[in-house]
């Protein structure tokens, strides 16, 4: 564990940061309702987060070059402070809106400058199990983060406060402890035609995730309010769809290594499916029925990114992953944009059944999508695939090719 020991810094800087934008995603449902927002009003306010978020991933890479990590993550910092406690003092859906533009913005600014930086401080052999880590402090910190609305409920400014405060804090462990500041990266290409020709199931996949993971994160604390839960079974509702999705994630991903990654895609996708349904016809009121439903639910669906990712990634030539990874997520991003807007205006009129059976509509099309792909393409044989562990860096490729430096051209 030596290899941790410089990133203390990072990982502690990205837990403080994801458990605040975590909380914040929870937080503007359960609030926006107690205000009186639709709840196609509150999934416009979430498509706004993803239409900044989309923009930050595309232009992101132009700041880290022009004026460093440090500096990129200081002044996105304190964006999205300052938006956060405008949100705080003027209570407006319209300006909601507008300020979640600017955080998702910031924010995808954010994430990518943490994990280009910790890309940036480890090689090749201890680069997965790096990646483990800063994944667990990513479940962590979002799961404790849920547990502040039941502590200190929706009713004023308080929660908005410990965001701002998360945000402001975040910048303190790089800024005293961390003395490393990585090379600016060189351009990557963005061609989205060229990714939709290496692997059309991925990019249908990445929609169909963003169509529905997005509309669970914006929109799932309205249906568990509409059950009648309690604030704190609403953040135990949320944590376990988050925590489902780690349990079946290294499973499903060694199975794809070895047998046809578009099979484990379809058992995936139909676990999804299954659950959808379940949590809308079977589950009713029940908050333990609803609870392990949900975490079969995100066992099953947030899976699914990596391994289309991995998908894509099979199919992809040399000097082409940053390609496939940047493409991906801005597909993943247009998803998460319609996504919960289309699912609150469902659960809206047709009432919170309509929200899951909505996630299994999605599932059922990529399932359709899946099995027409594997009457046209031939698998990739495993001998020729990466390994598990590669594919599991692939889907980071894009933030890692942010931590490389440029190219040279044989002049100093």
């Amino acid at each position: 564990m030596n290899h941790i020991k410089p990133l203390v810094p990072l990982l502690v800087t990205a837990g403080i940061l994801i458990g605040g934008n975590g909380l914040q995603g929870t937080y503007i449902a359960l609030r926006g309702t107690a205000e009186g927002f639709l709840p196609s009003v509150i999934g416009m306010i979430g498509a706004g987060y993803s239409i900044g978020f989309a923009i930050g991933c595309i232009y992101v890479g132009r700041l880290l070059r022009s004026i460093g990590h440090i500096r990129v993550f200081a002044a996105m910092a304190a964006i999205t402070a300052a938006a956060s406690l405008a949100m705080s003092m003027f209570v407006d859906a319209a300006f909601w809106l507008g300020m979640r533009f600017v955080i998702g913005l910031a924010v995808a600014c954010l994430f990518a400058t943490v994990e280009s930086w910790i890309n940036a401080k480890v090689t090749n052999e201890n680069r997965a199990r790096t990646l483990s880590v800063y994944r667990f402090v990513d479940l962590g910190s979002v799961t404790i983060a849920q547990y502040m609305i039941p502590t200190f409920g929706i009713d004023g400014p308080v929660i908005f406060n410990i965001i701002v405060f998360a945000l402001i804090l975040s910048l303190v462990p790089i800024s005293l402890a961390d003395k490393s500041s990585p090379t600016a990266p060189e351009a990557i290409a963005f061609d989205l035609k060229a990714v939709w020709r290496i692997s059309p199931l991925a990019v249908v996949g990445v929609v169909a995730v963003g169509l529905s993971m997005a509309a669970f994160r914006n929109i799932g604390p309205i249906y568990a309010a509409e059950l009648g839960m309690s604030i704190t079974s609403i953040a135990t509702f949320m944590s376990a769809g988050i925590i489902g999705g780690v349990v079946l994630q290294y499973p499903l991903g060694l199975y794809s290594d070895k047998l046809d990654r578009r099979r484990v895609i379809l058992w995936a996708t139909a676990g999804s499916i299954l659950t959808g349904a379940y949590l809308s016809f079977g589950a009713g009121t029940s908050e333990t029925a609803n609870i392990i439903a949900v975490f079969l639910f995100g066992a099953f669906s947030m899976p699914l990114y990596s391994l289309c990712s991995a998908h894509g990634n099979d199919h992809a030539g040399p000097g082409q992953y940053a390609l496939i990874a940047a493409g991906l997520l801005f597909f993943w991003s247009v998803g998460a944009t319609i996504g919960p807007l289309l699912a609150a205006t469902l659960l809206e009129h047709y009432g919170p059944r309509a929200f899951f059976a909505y996630t299994s509509f999605i599932f059922i099309g990529f399932f359709i999508f899946t099995l027409r792909r594997m009457g046209v393409r031939p698998p990739v044989p495993p001998s020729e695939r990466h390994s598990r562990f590669r594919a599991l860096l692939r889907t980071s490729a894009y933030f890692n090719r942010l931590a490389e430096p440029p190219k040279k051209d044989g002049r100093e």
